[in-house]
């Protein structure tokens, strides 16, 4: 068997892709990875509390590992930390690391090299499936995703459930998975998760960055210097 890490990010593409891997008898997945806002407390970009983080690897059954990292890491800082990480996990017998992207060439390239220094490999069990398949399917096993953050631009989406009247409803030009970055996800319920995670909805903020270039982990580049805004849904655990 493969010994993994699987990145886990609470949302609805790594709830899928969980999914898949766990159907794969060849998988063996020791830890769920998240990487965490030191600063506020909740996983990095999508804002979500870690009580509820927590709640879902309960309900999963997989040991949560957290990569604690600064507000707004910079390439090197968080090149340096997770190379830290990956010397653990290697040190443990883990050979590969599962991901739940879907096309961003870019960030799989980048995901890769990294991996490749510690002589890991990555697997993407959704890799260039079709996004209206993927989020027809995951909807079709009884998932249930919140959408928590969005683009600035898509803030009436914050804190609304994922629905097929939803994604119809979308903008022209928006991915349904939101694959490039138009919004985040906190999956509460689904094959993957022994029992439903309770949530409601707290205040919802709007805050605004420096440097648009922001990947699911939070990591932001220093390419450009340019304003941009997300809507983040607070979410309680009740």
């Amino acid at each position: 068997m493969l010994k993994c890490i699987f990145n886990w990010s609470g949302g609805k593409d790594s709830s899928l892709a969980l999914y898949h891997s766990l159907q794969n008898p060849d998988i063996d997945i020791k830890y769920l990875v998240t990487t965490i806002n030191d600063v506020a407390d909740r996983i990095s970009m999508h804002g979500v509390r870690v009580e509820l983080l927590i709640a879902q690897a309960e309900s999963i059954g997989i040991p949560l590992y957290q990569i604690r990292l600064p507000e707004m890491p910079d390439m090197e800082t968080y090149d340096n930390a997770m190379r830290g990480h990956l010397d653990f996990f290697k040190q443990q017998g883990i050979t590969h690391s599962i991901f739940g992207d879907i096309f961003l060439e870019d960030l799989k390239d980048y995901r890769d090299a990294r991996l490749a220094e510690v002589d890991m490999l990555g697997i993407y069990p959704l890799w260039k499936r079709d996004t209206h398949e993927l989020i027809n399917e995951f909807l079709s096993l009884g998932f249930g995703t919140v959408i928590a953050c969005t683009q600035q631009q898509l803030g009436e989406l914050a804190g609304q459930e994922v629905s097929p009247n939803l994604i119809a409803s979308l903008p022209a030009g928006v991915d349904v998975c939101g694959e490039n970055g138009e919004f985040h996800t906190f999956a509460f319920k689904g094959p993957i998760f022994k029992n439903e995670i309770k949530y409601k909805l707290g205040e919802k903020v709007f805050k605004e960055f420096k440097s648009p270039k922001t990947d699911d982990d939070g990591v932001h580049s220093q390419a450009e210097n340019k304003l941009t805004g997300f809507w983040y849904q607070d979410l309680i655990l009740a």
